[in-house]
């Protein structure tokens, strides 16, 4: 399996300058009060192939020229979130959909039942039965919630994969399709837009319901062919890979795509094309 990146969130919360790093949990009234669906569907962002982006879940935050940032949505604060906004950013919200990890602060709503095997590499963090949606879904909404209320414009859904991983459960990739379904329904009905990360054997089902695609790595494993339906679809494809030049990178990264060449640790180190 590709890497997991949302272990890395651990080494530090993202903040300005001289603001206090801390976690920020909104109130449930402020979760919970959001316009009609209808009128947030409309109003929802949907990036354009070739928009600059950074992504970055440790260290001091420097965004620099990028016009899309990708956050974790737990660690960031909403004074954060807001500043970037006010500064003409757009702000993705980072969480992991697929995945169990043993250091979020909402860890015991999830009963033994749906979770499974350790990610490879990643003893922290287990998969998800995402076919036990009855039980998922209100967690998984409750952190969308989170990211509306913090005032991110989109969301990014990780491992969504399990069915090509050892996850100690049969996940078909049918079972994964109706679980980024559920997903995508939720995030629209709050005004987010929501991207499909990796998840590459779900593309051609995936496309009409998400609004961009995070990919890691697609040089690396020789898959960026794959993603050329949403630039082809006005889709914005936000691509990372960490290993090799930035010149060689941009050289053989497909037209339209947003790269950028990452450390490992998702600092606010970045290269971009």
């Amino acid at each position: 399996m590709k890497r997991p990146i949302a272990v890395l969130v651990t080494l530090g919360l993202l903040t300005f300058a001289g603001s206090a790093p801390r976690s920020e949990t909104p109130t449930d009234a402020e979760t919970d009060a959001v316009p009609a669906a209808t009128t947030l569907a409309a109003q929802r962002w949907r990036p354009s192939p070739g928009t600059s982006f950074q992504i970055q879940y440790s260290g001091k935050l420097r965004v620099g020229s990028a016009q899309v940032i990708d956050l974790d949505g737990a660690d960031t604060r909403t004074a954060t979130v807001r500043s970037l906004k006010r500064s003409g950013k757009r702000v993705i919200c980072y969480f992991n959909a697929g995945a169990w990890e043993d250091w979020r602060s909402d860890k015991k709503k999830f009963p033994a039942s749906v979770i499974g095997a350790k990610l490879d590499g990643w003893p922290d963090e287990r998969w998800l039965d995402i076919r036990k949606r009855s039980i998922l879904m209100p967690i998984m909404i409750a952190r969308l919630k989170v990211c509306k209320a913090k005032g991110f414009d989109a969301v990014d859904p990780d491992n969504m994969d399990g069915y090509q991983a050892r996850t100690g459960f049969p996940i078909t990739r049918k079972a994964e399709l109706a679980y980024l379904k559920a997903l995508s329904k939720a995030a629209h009905k709050l005004g987010l837009s929501i991207g499909l990360k990796n998840g590459l054997k779900l593309i051609k089902a995936a496309l009409p319901m998400v609004d961009f695609a995070v990919n890691e790595q697609c040089l690396q494993y020789h898959e960026c062919s794959a993603y050329r339906p949403f630039v082809r679809a006005g889709k914005a494809v936000f691509h990372i890979e960490y290993r090799g030049r930035i010149d060689s990178i941009c050289k053989r990264a497909p037209s339209g795509f947003s790269t950028v060449l990452k450390h490992l640790s998702l600092n606010a180190w970045v290269r971009r094309c």
